[in-house]
């Protein structure tokens, strides 16, 4: 998934605990914020494979640190604690804690088995990315239905706060249209360019920068 991972950053924000809805969005893409950061790095690495799966063509061989059960645990934790210590604030560093967690979860429906517990083998996942049928309503009721749970629980506050959330969501359908429909490659790309954890890291930022503005133009009802 893609746009479907903030679903729970929409639904946590409607809480007066809770940080503020770019901080979530941040949070709820953590896990493969450090993926495509320490595939830069060369720590973790992909390849693009056609056919890997009907969606897309990312075969995620190797990814320890992010995608298993324990690293997303562990990047749970680390967010939490600055969150607490910016915010003062346990129910805040909790709540962000559960949405870095959500990633990994949600992940585990689409995914074919390259997730795992501990970091090796076996692998995890639903491979929802082999059922488009399934996967596209699923990913678009997950994202714009946590957008209208939101919407539905905040006020606009003056004219930015009624066209923030349409921004958003135009946002939000965009990048997720271009990661639909970028072609799959011809032929095996091993190792895959630095463009490539570099546009990820890109769209996140473009997303979580809609998402702060959101924050700055509603306030909770």
């Amino acid at each position: 998934m893609f746009i479907g991972h903030y679903a729970p950053a929409f639904v946590a924000a409607t809480s007066r605990r809770s940080p503020k809805l770019g901080t979530l969005f941040i949070a709820a893409q953590l896990v493969d914020i450090s993926f495509f950061s320490l595939l830069l790095l060369n720590v973790e690495h992909m390849r693009l494979v056609p056919g890997a799966t009907k969606m897309n063509p990312m075969d995620l061989y190797d990814m320890p640190w992010d995608h298993s059960l324990l690293g997303a645990l562990g990047w749970a934790v680390g967010f939490a604690i600055v969150v607490r210590l910016v915010s003062r604030s346990w129910p805040a560093a909790a709540i962000g804690a559960a949405v870095v967690l959500s990633h990994w979860l949600i992940d585990l429906l689409v995914h074919r088995p390259d997730l795992t517990l501990l970091g090796r083998p076996p692998g995890l996942g639903f491979g929802l990315w082999n059922h488009p049928e399934i996967e596209i309503p699923l990913e678009l009721l997950f994202a714009f239905g946590g957008l209208w749970w939101f919407v539905r629980r905040t006020t606009a506050i003056g004219a930015a706060g009624r066209w923030s959330p349409i921004a958003l969501a135009i946002g939000m359908a965009a990048l997720q249209a271009i990661n639909w429909l970028t072609p799959q490659p011809a032929a095996v790309i091993d190792p895959v360019p630095a463009s490539t954890g570099a546009l990820g890291l890109f769209a996140y930022a473009v997303a979580t920068l809609l998402a702060w503005w959101v924050a700055r133009t509603r306030q909770l009802a």
